[in-house]
């Protein structure tokens, strides 16, 4: 059967996102828009339209033109959205890059995305460099790198802010031209461009408007990073549409976090799972008063319903929120209301307007499954991305021809409508709610000499998190050992990519097409668990 929105259908928004998310600031006009968690510092819905209109000025005089890729490279700052709206708004298209992109993470990024452009921070600089002399060797120097905080021989956010000229007037087809082309590693396999669209973006916000619209006034804490696709919908496109105020912080620090909702009264939460680990648990949340809170959304990565239970008893709520989605779904189609009463507990919630969901049979049989039945999660809906940039053929393994995309996420829904995540069928591993693919792993660990053959796979830790797992083959005579392996892979790639355990194995079980046969390995480790 094909489960379908009990809301009505929303009607496409075709409006290019920073219309879509900042056409109502006039009437906002003085209201906080963002405020520095920090600082203290405030920017206005007339300050931040203005920015976006000054920044896609200078834009524009460096050359940017539309269809052009600019790489957005920061953390979480109040200059941010500036960036990431003005350059929608010269019509460039913005590949959000991860803060803990090394130099071949971020070279390969620009490098895939054809990214000219980069707009990053002075912390951030010399990987930036790193990366750019990486792409001058290959023949694919960056035109420009602009320094949002200011470096010598750079343009900065002020001076982009002082064009004389005016903002560029840009025709923007939002069904077709690509506003935001973050990275996924979608169901398996390397990271991929998210084709994004402004009308799949801009209508996915209209869609959750009928189960989850901030208020306007709001205040709203973003401490997940914008560059994730979960950050930007939710903690700036979302709250930003409906006149929220966005309090910024540029990284998670428990004690900061718990000090920034006391001082600024902040009411809404939203959060991925360790987040979610900390406020049950630590107990410096003690210390502060987060009686302000009136709810917490939590997605990104599987939570546990007694560990959610527990977050929502310490903070004084009801019940914590969930939601799911993808990258490749803009990202929502499920989410928990704050307006429910009685949510069904454990699920990520009711089904957003305009969005069909079919449950497929894991063992391949045809016709599909009903309520209570889990099974492969396909979903259509104007929120599936165009496709993976410059890959049709994996493109068609995820969107089928019906325009149905396959999640490799296995769920079932209960007979309110509910929807369940209870297992993955996809490799990809989820550490803290960031993507980590083991294909990407196994490629750096088979760069070490004294390495023959490696799998990797996720088990979880001590607390349930997910964390990446080397199984390796050492070559014959060598002595190498799990901390000189987690060392080298440690060098190699962005932090939560780290391998954090090892195991050395005489061989890696694979198909007779040479496949490595991960299940093998998670059934080896399941059998372990169920041991001890």
């Amino acid at each position: 059967m094909v489960f379908r929105s009990e809301f009505p259908d929303v009607a496409v928004v075709d409006l290019p996102i920073h219309e879509a998310v900042l056409g109502a600031a006039a009437k906002y006009g003085d209201r906080p828009a963002l405020i520095d968690g920090v600082t203290g510092e405030t920017t206005s819905y007339a300050q931040l339209a203005d920015a976006v209109e000054r920044v896609a000025a200078g834009l524009a005089e460096t050359g940017v033109r539309r269809g052009d890729v600019v790489a957005l490279f920061s953390p979480n700052s109040t200059a941010y959205p500036m960036a990431y709206y003005g350059a929608t708004r010269a019509g460039a298209t913005v590949t959000t890059v991860s803060s803990f992109a090394t130099p071949a993470d971020l070279a390969g990024q620009l490098r895939d995305s054809g990214a000219r452009w980069l707009v990053t921070v002075s912390r951030f600089l010399p990987t930036a460099r790193a990366a750019a002399e990486l792409l001058a060797e290959q023949g694919r120097p960056l035109a420009e790198t602009v320094v949002l905080d200011g470096a010598e021989g750079h343009r900065s956010l002020a001076d982009l802010l002082a064009a004389t000229g005016p903002a560029p007037e840009v025709a923007i087809d939002p069904g077709e031209d690509i506003a935001v082309l973050p990275y996924s590693s979608g169901t398996t396999g390397l990271p991929k461009g998210v084709m994004l669209t402004h009308r799949s973006i801009a209508t996915n916000l209209s869609q959750c408007d009928a189960l989850y619209r901030p208020a306007e006034g709001e205040r709203v804490l973003a401490v997940l990073p914008f560059f994730h696709i979960y950050g930007l919908a939710a903690l700036l496109n979302q709250p930003l549409r409906c006149g929220a105020t966005v309090v910024v912080l540029p990284r998670f620090d428990l004690e900061q976090f718990c000090r920034t909702v006391q001082e600024h009264r902040v009411q809404a939460l939203v959060v991925a799972p360790p987040i979610a680990l900390a406020l049950a648990r630590h107990p410096v949340v003690e210390q502060y008063d987060l009686s302000s809170v009136e709810y917490l959304l939590c997605a990104a990565a599987p939570l546990d319903h007694e560990l959610a239970d527990a977050c929502a008893r310490r903070l004084g709520l009801p019940h914590l929120l969930q939601g799911y989605g993808m990258t490749e779904l803009s990202p929502v189609t499920h989410v928990v209301s704050p307006r429910e009463g009685d949510p069904s507990p454990g699920s990520v919630g009711r089904m957003v307007p305009s969005t069909e969901l079919r449950i497929a049979a894991l063992d391949g049989s045809d016709g599909d499954l009903g309520p209570g039945e889990p099974g492969e999660l396909l979903i259509r809906g104007p929120q599936v991305m165009k496709g993976y940039f410059g890959r049709p053929s994996e493109t068609a393994a995820v969107v089928d021809a019906e325009g149905w995309l396959h999640t490799g996420d296995v769920g079932f829904v209960d007979e309110r409508g509910y929807l369940y995540i209870v297992d993955r069928v996809k490799e990809l591993i989820k550490y803290k709610g960031y993507q980590v693919a083991p294909a990407e792993l196994e490629a750096v660990l088979l760069g070490h000499p004294q390495i023959t053959d490696a799998a990797v796979i996720g088990v979880p830790d001590a607390e349930g998190t997910e964390c990446p797992k080397a199984f390796v083959v050492r070559a014959p005579g060598s002595d190498l050992t799990a901390e000189e392996v987690t060392g080298y892979v440690a060098g190699q790639v962005a932090p939560y990519k780290k391998v954090r355990l090892v195991e050395f194995v005489d061989t890696v079980p694979k198909s007779a097409a040479g496949k490595i046969l991960r299940r093998e390995l998670r059934a080896r480790e399941a059998g372990r668990a169920a041991a001890r």
